[in-house]
């Protein structure tokens, strides 16, 4: 319960106090009696629940709010009675007048009693309930003091939007901020200056002031749904408290006709039997005993508009159905975990505060819901839950948890997908907005991916933004695993629908079935979903969908969507282009079209005047593509991007040809010319004939073709032509033909017209006469040549070139040169008659030529030694020196070398250089004067061929004796020479002739077959492309006879390796071979030779021999006995053998000592062999001994060629891999040996035992065992005070040591016992002592702010204590205290620092307005028991902003008529304030519009009688110095009254219906002067009930005149001047107003509260209600 405020409990006794001094004499002890809801007393004594489930307490009395929100009064054991002493039932008119909604959510509609508040009876004697019932009613008057003169401050509130504004209300003075002024069921009193006069006193009270505390005055209240309350007693049933534990129950008289029943604090828990309540409006179930089934029946409560379910146990929501009229729902103070329901249409306040709710899964549908309150639920630990909240209801909802929506979660919400909401509902955890697009699909695909098409996955489901009459795509993107065959492929389907944004609704677009969509005008503020239908082959998948944002109004820039060319592209053929247009909002209009055309591989070309959708296709068309541009255009003028629209190349149409036709006379000699107008693409070789008609026969006979032109003959005289065109296309398509005849031809003269002379007027250039001969045939006409100095014709000065011939082609000699061509053209008939002749003149003089060659030749034979002639035609003057130079190209076409010994020469003999090349001569004419020419190069047509191979000399060179090498001398000609062929012949003495079997080289050696006989050689010379020659022989030599004895080749036969034998082989000539000798030889590096002892023919190589050559001198001995001259051979170096390992043995091993094994190596000098010691577990012997490399129990060890066993070896087995090595890297097979016996272990031993501080408090001994296998060595820790005094540790024995308290302050030792695996103990070793030992110095992991660096926030430092044990533990123990210390930053020049602020030294800082801009920084310092302090930790903020510009205790200042002044006050936070912004308006009573009053922008505010009846709402909008605006606070006062005396006189005035008031009236109405005199005039202004009139009075000379009449109907109204309060005006109409003054503010405002009061039935709202008047 909450405390009411103590200025309001002092008026509440005031009022109390007020009214039971006028009714009652005396106190009376009443018990509380069960009234009503409200807490009104009642006379049972048993013990009821309140509104949260406990027993009702007494209190003194006040009013206050219960945890569900409703209104609560408890009475004191001695209260006073109000004015009313009996109750009574309400009558329909009564019940009319106080029509209020609920006040909470929690609350239900009631029937208020007839004083508007349900108050304690009291009487003189106890009587029961039926007899106060049946009491009659009634009225007693109610002393009341008019008024208070007191002005008074009003508490600033947000306008309410109350009920009809002709319902009379009483609002309770209650401390909550959830109290509203419509409250169902409203207790209160009267207050202080309330005026009745009337009987109606007692069934309303007046004046009604609404207090709330400070917190309120922001507050928003739930406003339920107006219900239309005609309740009687049939109607209505109220059975609250009773115990009731079924419907069905007798005595409860349920009945079909109830629309209000409540049921309330009973014993309720199914709802079997409200069947029957089929018009229900109001139906009341809290605090009853539901557990969340059986809601079933209340479907067939259809009317029903409120339910209240607060205060209950259920559940769940699931089986309550759908109520179509449901507005208001409370399931407060039950225990739902989930608001799960069927949809509800028409709810729009749903109260779900003080449950379990801790999902939005099954979130129902619901369209028109504006408040949603959950508080006081696990679910709002969920962050961003209004935001959620928001996509869920949808954009009608306008309140949540009892406030305004905030703007920064609306701008969240946005953020959000627009299928958020139905993932929400189906489960989707609500994460934060930027993870939410790829969260809710993954969620959705989570949700398809049992039902997609197999081998599928969805990969994208998403929708453009659409606009309105824009293209709004959608994509659905499935990716194939490539695991199945996509044979046959995914097939998508669309369908498209429009919906609400709650997705609630969606409805079927018809032939919305492709891809994509344009969205509607009827469609903008709308969501838009697709759903996508998968089919593979025939089988159709569950479809998916994809979720529109809103459809947005279009940008009104139209857009093409498709552009198609209609019509056959063939010249000549109309073509038509066709736009589809997104008009995006705009109102549809014509386009801008054009036509383009596009040439192939070039840029579109405007196409002047195509610029309307139709287009004939031209000639310029053909081969041509066309381009279709079109720019949409709205009714507006808003243009949209241009479109394009390529076609195909248009086609030419089928050739045609008309109107044919030939030009020119028909005379003899003249050239007559057929055309016609060709039609069908490109013209071809159309073809052309001309017939001529034969006089006689009338045959046609072909005299010309192919051309259109026909130059008339002699034997066209007299005859007619015709003109035959037949049309062709470039294609070769040929037309239909079409002729036209001329008239008959007429012979003519011989003439020649028309002498030209053409050609290059240059020396050496042809030029020709050509003319036009008419009249007749032309026969041998003659042309004659001349030439002239004169550039004009003169006959005189003419000099021949040549005689007269019949050619008429002529070459320029060079003594023409510089001078003019004259040509004398003279025209013959076959007759011989000649014409007249005709001279023509050059144009200009003969230009000499640049020396130049016109050809250039090469003749010849190309082949070897032939000779070629190079020859060649100058022009350009007189020839001078011209250069001349011979070249070889390998290739023709590359610069070529030039040929030596030959420039300057025309002839050049082919040499053998010159074979397979091409040979080129150039040619540089030079002329006379030395003006050089260019070059030109005359390339030969083939390459130099080589000559037939031949031998021009052959013969043997060497003596004629065995043994002699005989060689060829030849001479070979015929290009390059190739393997010639040699044949050695040997001759008898006889004449035989043999050839010798193998000598076919060009040298032969005589051997001993050879002598006695003569020797001779035959060669046939062959080319190096195989061509051969004739064979020659050459002369013989001999005959041979017998030389001395030699050794013609010794060898020696072997490998030269050591241990290899070597043998030799000798080739002896010489006679007949004797005893030949031999000697062996050892050859060192340095060349020192060593006789080798050995007589054998054959040599074994040793280890001596190695790096050494063998050499081997060789002595041949004819059989006669004459030796020859000894021959010598030497050998390669001798190499080594390959290396080998003849023995390796191991020794017995133990731990600690090296083993040598024994070897023995061979295959030269060794090297560094490869050593590898295995450990093996087992002795392995034979073939496991040689393959240990590859056995899996054995382990490398050593790879040296000793080895020192270590611990691991211990108990093995060692064993030696030695592969033997020579010197130059080579390696021999490897060699495996073992030990015999496994090794022994050395004795246990133990080094360098120390301690390692692991961390802080924990330690670890180590020490350096050796000896073994280490057993169980034994452990121990020492703890060592300052006096030396070492004391054991008991129980510490492992080699890790945790401190602990009793260590602090010592020292430790670690101790180390060694002992090995077989039970051998060592020597103890002790550690050297530790640093003293302390505990963890506490530390703060760091400071964390509090609050925000904002003005006026409240920063608090807090230190974060680490999350370790120790620190946990330290900081329990040993922690003695934390400093603190605030400092404020300050800038000295360039400078930063921090300056300490005086006496902060708390943990608490309150941020002030002069650190604005500064930064703060909190330093903390933490100290333990043992003196020890610890870093210095600190925070530091950003600079200090200003707060946000609040304004606080914003209140309006004055007292309550409106003749007042009013003031707006209030407190000012957030920086410096600048120019903050005031607005006046004012807002009627029931009425949530506010009606600005223009102009009123200033703190203060001067009331007038335009504010009677109003509230004056003052909106303050806080603004900092910097521009920056708050939040807008609005405050307002109460209705402002009538000043009493001139309330007093207006009754009078209006009692009377008829007064009259003396009034000054402006002549001239458009000066609008202040002042009373000037053309102001005396006026009576008469008001009656019916009109008003102005009437001039009358004078001297005049009667009264009525200047203007009018009654009240509109637009009947009388206007202020807020700067003259002297002045109104009354308008009657357009025409008829008048501007009156008078002479005070007080009667101007009785006149116009009079009008207002007579011409009330004219408006809307009561001004006799506004002025408290009874009617």
């Amino acid at each position: 319960m909450e405390v009411p405020l103590e200025s309001e409990k002092k008026k509440s006794s005031e009022a109390v106090k007020t009214v039971s001094s006028g009714s009652i004499s005396s106190r009376k002890r009443v018990e509380a009696r069960n009234v009503t809801d409200s807490g009104s007393v009642s006379s049972s004594s048993v013990p009821r629940r309140n509104s949260t489930g406990g027993l009702a307490q007494r209190s003194s009395s006040s009013l206050s709010l219960s945890s569900d929100g409703r209104t609560k009064t408890t009475v004191r054991d001695k209260t006073i009675s109000s004015s009313v002493t009996e109750p009574v039932r309400r009558s329909l008119p009564e019940i009319r007048r106080s029509s209020i909604s609920a006040l909470h959510a929690g609350k239900p509609v009631a029937a208020a009693s007839p004083t508007g508040t349900r108050t304690p009876t009291v009487s003189g004697s106890s009587s029961s309930k039926a007899e106060v019932v049946k009491r009659p009613l009634s009225k007693p008057a109610l002393p009341v003091s008019a008024s208070s003169s007191s002005s008074r401050r009003v508490g600033s509130s947000t306008v309410d939007a109350s009920g009809g504004g002709s319902v009379r209300k009483s609002v309770t003075k209650v401390s909550s901020p959830s109290m509203s002024a419509r409250s169902p069921t409203v207790s209160g009193g009267l207050r202080p200056g309330s005026v009745s006069s009337s009987s109606e006193r007692s069934s309303g009270l007046s004046g009604r002031r609404k207090v709330g505390t400070p917190d309120s005055r922001n507050s928003r209240f739930i406003v339920l749904p107006q219900i239309e309350i005609k309740a009687s007693d049939d109607l209505r049933l109220d059975l609250r408290g009773h115990r009731v534990r079924s419907l069905t129950a007798g005595g409860l008289n349920l009945s079909s006709n109830l629309e209000f029943l409540y049921l309330r604090d009973n014993l309720l828990s199914t709802l079997e039997g409200v069947e029957i309540l089929t018009r229900v409006k109001v139906l009341d179930l809290s605090f009853n005993d539901f557990k969340g089934h059986g809601f079933e029946p209340l479907e067939s409560c259809k009317a029903l508009q409120q339910l209240y379910l607060a205060g209950n146990q259920i559940t769940s929501l699931a089986s309550l159905p759908q109520l179509p009229n449901l507005e208001f729902l409370s399931v407060a103070q039950n225990k739902l975990k989930s608001l799960t329901m069927a949809s509800q249409p028409r709810l729009q306040v749903l109260a779900a505060s003080k449950n379990r709710i801790s999902t939005l899964t099954g979130f129902p549908y619901l369209p028109v819901l504006e408040h949603l309150r959950v508080e006081e639920n696990p679910i709002l630990k969920m962050p961003h839950l209004e935001a959620a909240s928001i996509l869920l209801v949808g954009p009608t909802l306008k309140k949540y948890n009892d406030r305004d929506l905030s703007r920064e979660e609306i701008a969240i919400a946005r953020r959000y997908p627009a299928h958020t909401a139905l993932c929400i509902r189906d489960g989707w955890e609500f994460g934060r907005p930027e993870q939410a697009a790829e969260s809710t699909f993954r969620f959705l695909v989570e949700k398809w991916k049992d039902h997609l098409p197999p081998g599928f996955f969805l990969k994208e489901a998403s929708i453009d933004k659409p606009l309105e009459e824009d293209v709004c795509h959608s994509h659905f993107t499935f990716v194939h695993d490539g695991a199945m065959s996509t044979d046959p492929p995914l097939v998508l389907k669309y369908q498209w629908f429009c919906g609400d944004v709650t997705l609630s609704n969606f409805v079927r677009i018809p032939e919305a079935t492709n891809e994509f969509y344009l969205p509607k005008h009827a469609e903008i503020g709308k969501v838009l979903k697709v759903e996508c239908i998968p089919t593979l082959g025939e089988t159709e998948y569950p479809s998916i969908f994809a979720i529109s944002s809103r459809v947005k109004p279009g940008s009104g820039i139209p857009k093409v969507l498709n552009l198609e060319v209609h019509g056959e592209l063939i010249e000549g053929s109309i073509i038509r282009g066709c736009a589809k247009v997104a008009w995006c909002g705009g109102t549809p209009g014509k386009g801008v079209a054009s036509w383009l055309r596009r040439k192939w591989n070039s840029s579109p070309v405007v196409i002047v005047g195509a610029e309307d959708d139709e287009y004939l296709p031209t000639i310029d068309d053909v081969d041509s593509s066309l381009v279709f541009m079109y720019t949409p255009v709205t009714e507006e003028g808003a243009k949209g991007e241009p479109q394009y629209k390529y076609t195909d190349f248009v086609r030419a149409a089928p050739p045609s040809v008309s109107n044919v036709r030939i030009v020119g006379d028909t005379v003899e000699g003249i050239t007559i010319k057929g055309t016609g107008d060709y039609f069908g693409g490109r013209e071809g070789p159309s073809k052309f004939e001309w017939l001529r008609k034969n006089r006689d026969t009338g045959d046609f006979l072909l005299v010309s073709a192919g051309t259109s032109d026909y130059t008339l003959t002699k034997e066209d005289v007299g005859c007619c032509l015709t003109f035959i065109y037949i049309p062709i296309n470039f294609e070769g398509q040929e037309g239909k033909s079409l002729s036209a005849t001329s008239s008959v031809v007429k012979q003519a003269p011989p003439k020649v017209t028309n002498v030209k002379i053409i050609g290059d007027l240059r020396e050496n250039g042809k030029v020709t006469a050509t003319g036009t001969v008419t009249g007749g045939t032309e026969g041998s006409s003659r042309v004659q040549w001349y030439k002239t100095y004169l550039p004009t014709l003169d006959e005189s000065n003419l000099e021949a070139l040549s005689t007269s011939k019949i050619a008429k082609a002529f070459r320029i000699p060079l003594g023409a040169v510089g001078c003019y061509i004259v040509a004398k053209y003279t025209p013959m008939t076959p007759d011989g008659d000649p014409g007249e002749p005709t001279f023509v003149i050059s144009d200009r003089a003969v230009e000499t030529l640049p020396p130049s060659l016109n050809f250039l030749s090469i003749i010849g034979d190309y082949c070897e030694d032939g000779i070629l002639t190079a020859s060649y035609g100058y022009v350009g003057g007189h020839e001078g020196k011209s250069i001349y130079n011979w070249y070889f190209h390998e290739v023709e076409g590359d610069f070529g070398s030039q040929i030596p010994g030959v420039s300057g020469l025309l002839q050049y003999r082919i040499t053998k250089e010159a074979i397979g090349k091409f040979i080129s001569f150039q040619c540089t004419p030079v002329r006379d004067d030395g003006v050089v020419g260019d070059k030109r190069i005359c390339m030969g047509q083939e390459r130099i061929r080589p000559g037939s191979p031949r031998l021009l000399s052959l013969c043997t060179v060497g003596n004629a004796v065995e043994g002699t090498t005989l060689r060829i001398e030849k001479t070979y000609w015929g290009g390059e020479e190739g393997d010639s062929v040699y044949r050695w012949l040997r001759t008898s003495s006889e004449g035989v002739q043999s050839e010798i079997m193998g000598a076919t080289t060009a040298s032969y050696m005589l051997s001993i077959d050879d002598i006695g006989f003569f020797i001779s050689v035959s060669c046939e010379p062959v080319r190096s492309d195989w061509a051969r020659g004739p064979i020659v022989l050459s002369e013989q030599i001999g005959p041979i006879i017998p030389g001395p004895p030699t050794c013609h080749t010794l060898e020696i036969l072997g490998s030269m390796i050591e241990g290899r034998r070597l043998n030799f082989n000798a080739v002896y000539s010489g006679g007949e071979r004797g005893e030949c000798t031999h000697q062996w030889f050892r050859v060192k590096d340095h060349g020192l030779r060593e006789k080798i002892k050995t007589q054998a023919d054959f040599l074994d190589l040793t280890l001596d021999d190695v790096g050494a050559y063998i050499e081997l001198v060789f002595t041949p001995v004819c059989k006669d006995g004459t030796k020859g001259n000894p021959k010598n051979v030497v050998s390669d170096m001798i190499s080594p053998a390959d290396p080998k390992g003849i023995e390796l043995t191991i020794s017995d091993c133990c731990e600690d000592r090296q083993v040598t094994p024994s070897r023995i190596y061979f295959g030269g000098h060794e090297g560094v062999g490869e050593y590898i010691w295995y450990r093996t577990k087992i002795k392995l012997e034979g073939s496991a001994l040689l393959n240990i490399s590859n056995a899996s129990d054995t382990e490398i060890c050593g790879t040296e060629l000793t080895y020192k066993p270590t611990l691991k070896d211990v108990g093995y087995f060692l064993a030696l891999y030695w592969v033997p090595t020579r010197v130059d890297s080579t390696c021999g097979e490897p060699l495996v040996a073992i030990c015999n016996t496994p090794v022994s272990p050395a004795p246990p031993v133990v080094a360098n035992v120390c301690v390692k501080e692991l961390s802080l408090g924990i330690y670890s001994g180590e020490g350096e065992y050796f000896g073994g296998y280490e057993g169980e060595s034994l452990l121990s820790w020492y703890r060592k005070d300052s006096e030396g005094t070492v004391e054991l540790i008991n129980g510490a024995n492992s080699r890790t040591y945790k401190v602990t308290d009793s260590d602090y302050t010592f020292r430790l030792l670690f101790g180390y016992t060694p002992v090995r695996s077989d039970s051998v103990v060592g020597e103890l070793k002790l550690s050297d002592p530790t640093d003293i030992v302390f505990p963890e110095l506490p530390y703060a992991e760091m400071l964390a702010l509090t609050g925000k660096a904002v003005e006026g926030d409240l920063l608090t430092a807090v230190e974060v204590i680490p999350n370790s044990e120790m620190q946990q533990h330290v900081w329990s123990k040993y922690k003695k205290d934390i400093r603190y210390q605030w400092f404020c930053s300050s800038e000295v020049g360039d400078s930063f620092s921090y300056e300490p602020l005086p006496n902060k030294s708390s943990c608490s800082y309150r941020v002030r307005f002069e650190d604005i801009g500064r930064c703060l920084k909190c330093e903390c310092v933490v100290t333990d028991v043992f003196g020890r302090s610890g870093e210095v930790v600190y925070i530091e903020t950003s600079p200090v902003l200003p707060g946000i510009p609040r304004i606080h205790k914003l209140e309006i200042e004055g007292r309550g008529f409106h003749t007042n002044l009013y003031a707006v006050c209030g407190i000012y936070s957030g920086g410096k304030e600048g120019k903050s912004r005031v607005q006046w308006l004012r807002s009627m009573v029931g009425s949530p519009d506010l009606i600005s009053i223009p102009g009123e922008t200033d703190r203060m505010y001067e009331a007038n009688v335009d504010d009677v009846g109003y509230r004056l709402v003052a909106i303050y909008t806080p603004v900092r110095e910097d521009g920056v605006e708050g939040q807008s606070v609005s405050v307002s006062t109460d209705p402002i009254a009538v000043e009493p005396d001139v309330l007093k006189e207006v009754k009078q005035n209006l009692d009377l219906g008829s007064v009259k008031f003396e009034v000054l009236c402006d002549k001239d109405q458009t000066s609008k002067k202040v002042s009373l005199g000037g053309t102001y005039e005396r006026r009576v202004l008469e008001i009656n009930r019916k009109r008003v009139k102005v009437v001039k009075p009358a004078t001297k000379t005049s009667f009264p005149t009525t200047e203007i009449r009018g009654s009240y109907a509109p637009p009947f109204h009388v206007e202020l001047f807020r700067n003259d309060q002297h002045r109104l005006k009354i308008v009657v109409d357009s025409e008829n107003e008048a501007d009156l003054m008078v002479q005070s503010r007080h009667i101007r405002d009785v006149i116009v509260l009079v009008i207002r009061g007579l011409a009330q039935r004219f408006n809307s709202t009561s001004l006799n209600s506004l002025l408290k008047i009874e009617t």
